[in-house]
């Protein structure tokens, strides 16, 4: 996948999707490195602000950890 594809499919994730790829992702993957990296963590946080604390919890309990 390349970096535009990355940056497309994080743009159209919901904030539950960007939570579970975050919490269950490998070691080294490259969603979460470089540029890549700091745009998944950007775009996260806003959905994350976008949806509210209910939305995240809720999220949060669906995805388990």
């Amino acid at each position: 996948m390349t970096n535009d594809e990355m940056k497309r499919w994080i743009d159209n994730a919901s904030y539950e999707d960007l939570l579970r790829k975050n919490r269950n992702a490998s070691v080294g993957d490259k969603f979460f490195q470089g540029e890549t990296g700091c745009y998944y963590m950007e775009v996260m946080a806003a959905k994350k602000k976008q949806v509210g604390n209910s939305a995240h919890v809720a999220a949060s309990k669906n995805i388990g950890w």
